[in-house]
């Protein structure tokens, strides 16, 4: 398999038609979806869940307090969250 700095390094350097391009973000966002599916499908109320903060960096951990179509909402004991489920992992 390769390396997702090569993969990175090929995209910005190569000589991508737009056709192309489109393709790649295409199978990206398919992957993407694939990851949601497969987490709301293992994430029931009251699972551990982790993730990464965007704003910050930092880890915040919680527990699921709602799954919805694309967000799951995690539940810190002091704030709501509301998640793309993408983004989870559990704790």
């Amino acid at each position: 398999m390769t390396d997702i700095s090569e993969i990175n390094r090929a995209i910005i350097s190569g000589n991508f038609t737009n056709d192309q391009l489109i393709s790649i973000i295409d199978a990206v966002k398919f992957a993407r979806a694939q990851i949601t599916k497969q987490n709301k499908y293992t994430l029931t109320v009251g699972t551990k869940v982790k993730f990464t903060n965007s704003r910050n960096g930092q880890t915040v951990v919680g527990n699921v307090r709602k799954v919805a179509i694309k967000f799951i909402t995690v539940d810190t004991g002091q704030t709501l969250w509301r998640v793309p489920a993408n983004m989870l992992s559990a704790a």
